[in-house]
């Protein structure tokens, strides 16, 4: 069995289920894209992918904590690899872990569209609007796979079904569209459902948590991030602030080539984002 997740978190939060039950036990792999944002179009094309690659290296410029992940993201070589462990051995099972946010979702399409021959050995299990036990005792309905418990992994695995034929036809065929809308941004509307947005999407929720006062940009990132319904990555947010910066709606002080640590934020003449 091979297990596919998302995130990180997820594949530390999974992988302590094991210890709990050994038939869950199984390889982890995670593909680490964030297709949720940036550009698809011809995606799966060299050129495609290769706009992608560059455009993810503007977004990257200056983020300290993600100092060269850009070189270690192949998850082209993951898919080309489990493909081969496919094909080598019949009887092996994929699960696809989702969670109920569009991060999850586009990495599904992505990957799933790649992975028709093997239908009936595919397996998603989709956190979709279901109840699950919180370590305090209460239910609450996780949208990422790193809020469950790992005894709830136990009782997640029940939701394990193969993806369709059916899904294999019409999935890959909503991906297509998606990535031909020629946008910046996804957002999961419910169930697998994704709308595509401009590139701004997020900035009213940035600017909501910047003041006429300078504030550290990592306070800025912290408070937007809280109080955001549809959240975001960090570094695709300063990327959108720094666009801003030179439109002029924001100003900044500090060296962007040293931390972001050290950066501060402003809205621009005192002037109070409406």
């Amino acid at each position: 069995m091979i297990h596919i997740v998302f995130e990180q978190a997820n594949v530390e939060a999974l992988a302590k289920s094991f210890e709990l039950d050994a038939t869950l036990e199984g390889e982890i792999l995670e593909i680490k894209d964030d297709y949720a944002v940036g550009p698809l179009i011809d995606i799966y094309d060299t050129y495609g992918y290769q706009q992608r690659r560059n455009w993810w290296k503007e977004v990257l410029a200056f983020s300290p904590h993600h100092h060269g992940q850009i070189d270690i993201i192949d998850d082209k070589l993951t898919v080309h690899n489990l493909i081969k462990s496919l094909e080598e051995d019949d009887a092996l099972q994929v699960w696809i872990w989702m969670g109920q946010n569009q991060h999850d979702v586009c990495s599904y399409y992505w990957l799933m569209s790649q992975l028709k021959n093997f239908q009936g050995r595919i397996q998603i299990l989709y956190l979709n609007n279901l109840p699950f036990i919180n370590e305090k005792g209460g239910i609450f309905y996780p949208t990422h796979l790193f809020e469950i418990q790992p005894k709830e992994f136990i009782k997640a695995k029940k939701l394990a079904r193969p993806i369709t034929l059916s899904e294999f036809e019409v999935d890959p065929d909503e991906w297509k569209k998606i990535c031909n809308d020629n946008s910046l941004v996804r957002i999961l509307e419910g169930g697998k459902k994704l709308t595509s947005k401009e590139e701004s999407y997020f900035d009213k929720d940035i600017l909501s948590v910047i003041t006429p006062e300078y504030q550290k940009l990592h306070k800025v990132l912290h408070n937007a991030l809280s109080k955001m319904k549809i959240q975001t990555g960090d570094v695709f947010m300063v990327w959108r602030i720094r666009q801003m910066i030179e439109e002029g709606k924001l100003t900044a002080q500090g060296d962007w080539t040293k931390s972001w640590k050290d950066l501060e934020i402003k809205l621009p003449s005192g002037e109070l984002f409406e």
